[in-house]
């Protein structure tokens, strides 16, 4: 059911919730990377100041809000608090906005909501440690299989799934393999072969063509940005997730248009 079939207070109220409830769940995710990259102990621990140590009360860890309020600094000893803590709780906020706003209260934004919130955990860590944990892999694979009764057709979801999977997986390894043979190093990381195969369970072999074609666009772009702007290089997986983000949102309306163009039907 679409959100805009409720009057627009309701409406509003409902994309404004679910964006708290995303920042939240960012905040929560980048603390934790944060910690354990840091090897700071328990990821449940209290939330301190990381410049004087200062626990946190509820008015420091609002989503969003505290930051603005605050200016960007602690509360306590007013050291600067890195703008990334409000950059990953809007990014996480407008995602899930964006998929309820698009699908609507349904199973699909649930299966979204969570599918995205590991990806971007993946995304995070790969911009902070150049490293993404196998066990984010597998618990995007368990979201495919927990929501796979929930699609109509089970079997060709299912056959879909693993034909994308199989082949963009395949394909990418074999590129990069021989890529790695030519420039004499490693040119693509495993966990980028890795996602891409887990995408493609989601997207099957035609949408994820288009996520493909779009996450090269925008990681050329990224490097050429980061190499000129900062002389180093970017990641490759944030690419994947914004392109992956953009196609389940806008897919089938891009791969309808582009075949309208030659007469070639739709895809449904």
């Amino acid at each position: 059911m679409s959100v805009f079939l409720f009057n627009p207070l309701m409406s509003g109220y409902l994309l404004i919730l679910i964006f708290f409830i995303g920042a939240c769940m960012g905040s929560f995710i980048n603390c934790a990377q944060i910690r354990l990259s840091s090897r700071s102990g328990s990821i449940f621990g209290r939330s301190e100041c990381p410049s004087c140590g200062h626990r946190l009360g509820v008015l420091d860890l609002i989503p969003v809000l505290s930051w603005i309020f605050l200016g960007g600094k602690c509360r306590y000893c007013k050291a600067k608090i890195s703008a990334r803590y409000l950059a990953v709780e809007v990014i996480f906020g407008l995602a899930y906005a964006g998929l309820l706003a698009r699908f609507g209260l349904s199973l699909l934004t649930l299966e979204y909501i969570i599918l995205f919130t590991v990806i971007l955990a993946e995304a995070l860590s790969d911009i902070s440690t150049l490293t993404v944990p196998d066990r984010l892999h597998i618990a995007a694979c368990a979201v495919f299989l927990v929501f796979l009764p929930a699609h109509d057709n089970l079997l060709n979801r299912l056959f879909s799934g693993i034909l994308g999977a199989v082949i963009y997986g395949a394909a990418l390894l074999v590129l990069s393999l021989i890529a790695d043979k030519i420039y004499k190093k490693d040119t693509l990381g495993g966990a980028d072969i890795k996602l891409v195969a887990v995408l493609g369970l989601f997207f099957g072999p035609v949408r994820m063509l288009l996520v493909l074609i779009l996450s090269s666009v925008l990681g050329l772009l990224a490097a050429l940005i980061f190499k000129a702007g900062l002389g180093k290089e970017f990641p490759f997986i944030p690419s994947i997730t914004l392109a992956a983000y953009i196609c389940a949102l806008f897919a089938d309306p891009i791969i309808n248009w582009y075949l309208g163009l030659f007469s070639l039907g739709h895809i449904h």
